[in-house]
């Protein structure tokens, strides 16, 4: 094994291929020293963020009571399996959200506190996201995964730029990070040295290095890894599969013409398998210690989405989100399958003594609470326990106090990663509470 000290952690290598293993009891993890790394050595932290935009059903997005006992809102029912593992907040904002227009300054400044420019000009502040990237990303192949499933729109409404409601990761202030809508391409990123097509699957590329690891390994790293290899194969084969049936949102670059009709209003033909394979390759992410931060943007703010899957065609995201009704609720309860999908996937991989959720914080959030643009107080769930760090099963309530601000959280969040700050947008103390 490679033992550079960036490389201390374990890689399969192959021809244009390096990928990164899972967690495994055999080998130390970024940081520690060869004289005191004992094999159990803790699973790294991970930082994950859902953002779905217009909020959520007026009457049930609530929660109450704690633990395996907490009472959840019909939003949130997908996550009933997870109640220990959760924190409902609630009362969060950004004062910066309740100055500008509706959307755009309700969204782009989401994870940052910062404020917007406005008159079409672009200037908002450096993500929380991006900072832990900046600051750890050497520590992995992909120092953040920015992943989306509804392209950016580029115009301008009410005298700001809807690229604000477009982005919820900011690299710089004035740089949004460019959102990868491709499942095949995402998955490249993680596993390739280059992202182009090749003549053979990322599996077949490392098999001689793999079979050379065995050898080196504890049985139970060796099902580890047989599991994960496994897991690899499957993702591969199901995004070759949905490319040939054209099933992926917008059109793949190596065709010369879509081979669908154009879906109306940009609308990919399966969003729910388009969202699902993003879910996956966030999981592989975390999973092969690839990346550690990853934000997954199912939607934009004043969506376009349209959800034929749900039988809710007749309108669009954004403007459904102006009603309380049934399809309103089945789109909000499929947007939280997204976040209970990855918890699923992360509370089934052990890692030690705990599993990938336990060592992950995943935080779902809105750009509004509901779809009236009601700002003052945020949509706010969090799953995982950071490495030991956080206490699930609770609901934590600020609506009514001071020092509400969203970046409270954020700099909660950061100090749970092992980046300290004296200040963050418009925060200068954590919450004590998370």
């Amino acid at each position: 094994m490679n033992t550079h000290r960036f490389d201390r952690r374990a890689f399969l290598r192959g021809v244009g291929v390096t990928m990164a293993l899972p967690w495994m009891e055999s080998f130390t993890v970024w940081g520690d020293e060869p004289k005191t790394a004992k094999p159990a050595s803790e699973a790294p932290v991970r930082l994950g963020v859902l953002f779905s935009g217009n909020g959520f059903h007026t009457r049930e997005w609530w929660a109450k009571g704690e633990g395996k006992n907490m009472e959840l809102g019909k939003v949130l029912a997908p996550l009933t399996d997870f109640r220990e593992k959760m924190l409902f907040i609630r009362g969060l904002y950004n004062a910066e959200a309740l100055k500008g227009n509706i959307h755009s300054s309700m969204t782009g400044n989401l994870l940052s506190g910062a404020p917007l420019a406005s008159g079409g000009d672009i200037r908002s502040g450096t993500s929380v996201d991006q900072l832990l990237a900046q600051r750890y990303g050497r520590q992995t192949k992909v120092p953040s995964l920015v992943l989306g499933c509804e392209h950016s729109n580029p115009s301008v409404h009410k005298n700001y730029s809807m690229l604000y409601s477009s982005h919820i990761s900011w690299s710089s202030p004035t740089t949004p990070t460019p959102l990868e809508l491709y499942p095949a391409l995402a998955f490249d990123r993680l596993f390739k040295d280059t992202v182009s097509k090749g003549d053979k699957s990322v599996l077949d590329a490392v098999l001689t290095d793999a079979k050379d690891l065995r050898r080196h390994i504890s049985a139970n790293d060796q099902r580890k890894l047989d599991e994960y290899l496994d897991s690899v194969r499957e993702v591969e084969t199901r995004i070759d599969n949905a490319g040939k049936k054209g099933e992926l949102q917008g059109w793949r670059p190596t065709l010369a013409k879509p081979n669908i009709p154009r879906p109306a209003d940009g609308i990919p033909q399966d969003i729910g398998e388009h969202m699902k394979l993003m879910c996956d390759i966030l999981v592989l992410g975390f999973q092969t210690d690839t990346t550690r931060v990853c934000t997954l943007k199912l939607n934009n703010d004043h969506s376009s989405l349209r959800f034929p899957n749900l039988g809710v065609d007749y309108m669009i995201h954004h403007l459904l989100s102006h009603s309380d009704t049934a399809d309103w609720l089945k789109v909000n309860q499929f947007f939280i399958q997204q976040l209970a999908y990855i918890a699923r996937k992360l509370d089934a991989i052990q890692e030690g003594s705990r599993t990938a959720l336990d060592n992950t914080m995943l935080m779902y959030c809105s750009s509004m609470l509901t779809g009236n643009h009601d700002a003052s107080h945020l949509p706010i769930v969090m799953l995982g326990g950071g490495g030991g760090r956080i206490k699930g099963g609770r609901v934590l309530d600020y609506k009514d106090k001071p020092d509400r601000q969203m970046c409270r959280l954020h700099l909660s969040m950061m100090d749970k990663m092992g980046l300290r700050l004296p200040k963050f947008g418009d925060a200068a103390k954590m919450l004590e509470e998370v």
